[in-house]
C-alpha cells in the first residue's frame, strides 16, 4: 500500500525508534556488539525518514548519508556535528560487525547511545516542523 512522503518519512523514523530502543535494551543486556549495530541503524532509518522528504533513497548506505550531509547538514539544517556523529557511530558499527575480536568497552557503548539519541531527537525535531510527526 504506497502511501505519501510523510507517511514513508514517519514510517522511516518510527524503524529508527525501535532501533535506538532495541540498543539499549542490548546495552544492558551486554550485548555491546549488536547494541552498536542497533545504534548506527537507528541512525541509519533516521536520515533516511529525512531524505524521503526529499523523494530520495539508495540501496548505498554511503549513498543515503551522503545524500543527508549535502541537502540539509551543508545548508544548515542539521549541525555539522550531526555528520561527526553520523561518522563516528558508522565507524564502530563497522568495527563491531566487521573486526574479530573487537570488544567494545562499556563507556564507548554509552557514548554511542548517547550520540545516536543526540541525533534522533534533532531529526524528530525537523520532522516535527515538517508536520511528519
Amino acid at each position: 500500500m504506497a502511501g505519501s512522503v510523510k507517511d514513508l518519512s514517519k514510517y522511516r523514523f518510527e524503524k529508527a525508534i525501535d532501533d535506538i530502543n532495541a540498543a539499549e535494551s542490548l546495552y544492558n543486556d551486554k550485548f555491546y556488539n549488536v547494541a552498536l549495530n542497533r545504534s548506527y541503524y537507528a541512525i541509519f532509518h533516521a536520515i533516511r525518514a529525512v531524505n524521503a522528504l526529499d523523494g530520495f533513497d539508495s540501496s548505498k548506505h554511503s549513498g543515503v548519508i551522503a545524500h543527508f550531509n549535502q541537502f540539509h547538514v551543508k545548508t544548515g539544517e542539521f549541525s555539522k556535528q550531526t555528520s561527526k556523529i553520523i561518522r563516528n557511530i558508522s565507524d564502530f558499527r563497522e568495527q563491531a560487525d566487521y573486526e574479530d575480536f573487537y570488544e567494545p568497552t562499556d563507556m564507548e557503548v554509552v557514548d554511542i547511545l548517547e550520540k545516536a539519541k543526540i541525533l534522533i531527537e534533532e531529526v524528530r525535531v525537523f520532522l516535527t516542523a515538517a508536520s511528519v510527526l
